[in-house]
This record gives C-alpha cells, structure tokens and sequence, in this order.
C-alpha cells in the first residue's frame, strides 16, 4: 500500500500521532506465499524464534489466537482460524499457507519449508510462529490495566529488539526514543486509550540504507556504506523509504489490545516517485530533526547529502 506523504510533517516530532481507524477498514494483511514479508519471517524463525516469539508465564495465548480470527472472520476468512476441538484444545489454521496445528503438530500440504520451521520448534511456540507467518503484521499484546507487554510475536523490528521489551512498562519500551518527553509522559494514558472500546492507528517512517524488513540490531549489517564520504546520488541511491502502521485491536472486554505492526519499505526513488509532495516533505522533516532523532535513527552522517538529494528531487515543486 502507497504511504500517504500528507502524514510528513516539520517541524518533526516524537509523538503518538494516533488517529482512530476508518470504520470497517482492514487491520490485517495476509502473507503472499511468495512475498517478502513471508520470506523473511520464514528465515527468521527457522533461526531466531527466541528473538522473535515471547511471553510471560502463564500467559493466555490462545485468547489472542482467537481474537485474530475474529478479525480475521471479518476481513480475510482463509488466512486464520481458531476452534476449540472436541478435546478441548484450540485447532489453529493458516489455510492459504497451507499448514495448520493438530494437537500442537504441523499438518497440511502447504511450502515445505514453513512446515520445516513450525516442526523444529518447541510445541509452545508453534502456534505464535503459525500466525507470524500468516500475515505480513508482527503483533503484540498491551495490557491497559499495568501498561505492560505481556507477549510478542515480533519478526521484523525495526532496529529494536523485541525480546527487551517483554513485561516492560510502556514507559520503558520507549524509554530509548530520542526526545522522548512526550511519549513517557502519555504512556499510561495511552495504553488505556489503546486498550479501550475505540480502534486506534499511527504511521511512522524514515529512511535507511537496509533493504531488509528484519533490522533486529543483533542481525543487522551497517545502515550505510560509505557514510558521510558518499555524493547525494550515492546515498539517495542506497536509500530506502521504510513505514509503518501500527493499529491496536481491542479484545478482553477492553482490558487488552493487540497491537499490530506492518512494515514495509521500498527505495526512496521508487517511493517519492508517484507524488510530487513527498520530497519537499520530507526535505522539510529530515531539516528539523535534532541531533537526537538522527543518532537515534542513524541519520546524522548522511542528513547532509540526503537533504541535497531530496533538494535536487524536489525542483520546482512548491514546498507543503
């Protein structure tokens, strides 16, 4: 899906910038068996599961298995299911993957090679691993009443790693954003806004020299080559534009929300291509980001010769 550059705007900030979702709007995006959303998660959790697939002890999985497919019910009916079986245990399925869990096993017919991966895994975590593949979303639960994430199904980070942030405080989830005053102050407010009867949804950006979806930063090869010595079209012609919307879907009678995270990317040439707004847009945000934001999202050595780039993209275009 296009990102909506009208979301840039400067000065930049680190803020919330929630807007409730569209009434009936889709929250979910199934996996395309041959995207590189699936591609990418299949890699990670055939190697890092336990990077990528957390919980607290005790905690009750199965409601957010289920509570997926009831939004899945509503959207797209074939990528998830979730029914209680005679025996009581819940039966999980992926049925455009191909694969579903009998009794905790991998059964179907589907890409061997995710069939592969859910057999290597410990029983515990197939089912979390079922639904990361299942859709391009990475997902986790916050709960309103502690402000805390009690589990995480999280493949693709975005240079954060999610197994630091089980059971934290949304207050220390963020606590390494750079200039974020904003964010801690609002973060028992906003979980339980997130966690109440409305649905709720944010878009983030920026733009890196990684092509990669997964940028866990235990995995991650440097951002840029070459850095701070490269000419405006070496570097603009490393750069990807990466987004991401975040939604939170309520669920346990507004105690609890599943937070989802879809990440996408594409270069920036390819992303600005289409509207003529975009590069003086983002000209005008990456110009006012102070040198907290760009350490924190490795900017600061190329902030010079991306802004020459965008200048030269942006020619004879009228400013936002």
């Amino acid at each position: 899906m296009p990102f909506d550059f009208s979301l840039v705007s400067a000065p930049f900030r680190m803020q919330p910038g929630l807007r409730r979702v569209a009434p009936g709007a889709p929250q979910l995006t199934p996996s395309a068996r041959d995207g590189r959303h699936l591609r990418e998660k299949t890699a990670v959790l055939g190697r890092f599961a336990g990077q990528a697939l957390l919980s607290l002890p005790g905690f009750d999985e199965a409601a957010v298995l289920s509570a997926i497919a009831r939004e899945a019910e509503r959207v797209c009916p074939d990528a998830w299911r979730a029914e209680a079986t005679s025996s009581g245990r819940l039966r999980v399925a992926a049925p455009r993957l191909g694969w579903a869990l009998d009794d905790g096993q991998p059964v179907g017919d589907g890409d061997a090679a995710i069939g592969a991966v859910l057999a290597a895994l410990p029983p515990t975590q197939r089912a979390a691993a079922l639904l990361s593949l299942a859709f391009e979303e990475d997902f986790a639960v916050i709960d309103g009443a502690t402000a805390t994430l009690p589990w995480l199904a999280v493949c693709l980070p975005s240079r954060w790693a999610p197994e630091s942030k089980i059971g934290r405080h949304f207050a220390e989830v963020h606590a390494p954003v750079a200039d974020n005053a904003m964010l801690l102050a609002a973060s028992d407010s906003l979980a339980r806004l997130v966690t109440g009867s409305e649905r709720w949804e944010r878009f983030v950006w920026t733009i890196t020299g990684d092509p990669r979806l997964d940028q866990h930063p235990a995995r991650g090869a440097p951002a840029w080559t070459g850095a701070g010595h490269g000419s405006a079209e070496t570097v603009g012609a490393q750069a990807w534009f990466r987004h991401e919307r975040q939604t939170f879907v309520p669920f346990a009678e507004g105690q609890r929300a599943i937070f989802t995270i879809r990440v996408d990317s594409e270069p920036l040439a390819e992303a600005i291509a289409s509207d003529p707004t975009a590069a003086p847009r983002l000209h005008a945000a990456l110009a006012s980001m102070t040198p907290a934001v760009l350490a924190y999202r490795g900017l600061g050595q190329v902030q010079s010769a991306l802004l020459a780039w965008l200048a030269a993209h942006a020619k004879d275009v009228p400013a936002p």
